[in-house]
């Protein structure tokens, strides 16, 4: 039986209804994950989920030190073959209002002091990533979203698929000289963990995507600030709709679902197993195994 991820975002720091549930904390070559996972059955409907916050718990750890190698290494050890994320995440767009729940499909990256791979030290590995997120997995988890909480009654929520996620560095938000620039380029959504997130599930193999739960209007609105205060009061707000989407999501993923994700490492190995060190290759063993 495959396991289907769940990584949560600011402000969602427990786990989806689980029964059976044990929390399992798995030691990796890169470091300690954000926490221990919690993997259990979800709701009586025979598929097992292994949930994740990002930041911790208790949001301890700051966006660009995030152990992101040694969360994604877990949950592939844990058996994850599909993962749904979550994202707290400012609009460069008008219509994109706080409290929209967006599935984005492309990522622009700012970021510039993160490790992106689980690879080097001696072997080299090159993916293609024009496709960020996994295509299937956006399909799904939009239909899902819509079919939860969507709609266009005073007590849905605005569900949107498709757009660019720009991931920049962090811990501080944008100036106003750069999110206009963001907002001038097209771009749909401004955060700080789509990266390394997203590379890191496509080098394990693992289909992934993520709803964003749009919390403020960053700065270049006119009159807007971002302040702590009103993202994790949104960030509260959205959490229930993102939960309720998550749920449908695992609840209705077949459980044949096969993503381009999945072989996504076939042809991308550029160094010869023999002259791949002997500790590199024990350490990639179960990201790379059955290619070298």
């Amino acid at each position: 039986m495959s396991t289907i991820g769940f990584i949560g975002g600011s402000g969602i720091y427990d786990a989806l209804p689980l029964n059976d549930v044990r929390e399992v904390e798995y030691g990796t070559p890169y470091g300690e994950p954000s926490d221990a996972i919690t993997i259990g059955e979800f709701a009586d409907t025979g598929k097992e989920v292994a949930f994740l916050p990002r930041h911790g718990s208790n949001h301890g750890v700051s966006p660009t030190d995030l152990p992101y190698r040694a969360n994604m290494y877990a949950l592939k050890k844990a058996g994850v073959t599909h993962i749904f994320a979550s994202n707290a995440v400012g609009s460069l767009k008008e219509e994109l209002e706080p409290g929209t729940l967006v599935v984005p499909d492309q990522i622009y990256d700012r970021t510039k002091h993160r490790d992106l791979s689980f690879y080097g030290d001696g072997v080299v590995v090159h993916q293609p990533f024009a496709d960020p997120y996994s295509p299937e997995l956006v399909d799904h988890l939009t239909e899902a979203a819509e079919s939860a909480v969507g709609g266009e009654g005073d007590d849905d929520t605005p569900v949107v698929k498709g757009g660019t996620y720009v991931c920049i560095e962090g811990p501080q938000y944008s100036t106003r000289a750069e999110s206009e620039f963001y907002k001038s380029q097209g771009w749909d959504l401004v955060g700080m963990t789509a990266i390394p997130e997203a590379k890191l599930a496509r080098e394990a193999e693992i289909a992934y995507a993520t709803i964003a739960g749009v919390t403020d209007y960053d700065v270049w609105k006119a009159d807007s600030e971002v302040t702590l205060e009103e993202v994790l009061e949104n960030a509260e707000q959205n959490q229930e709709a993102i939960k309720a989407a998550v749920e449908e999501a695992v609840r209705s993923l077949p459980d044949d679902l096969e993503c381009e994700a999945h072989t996504s490492l076939e042809g991308t190995v550029n160094t010869p197993t023999e002259a791949i060190p002997e500790e590199t290759q024990e350490r990639v063993e179960p990201l790379l195994g059955d290619y070298l």
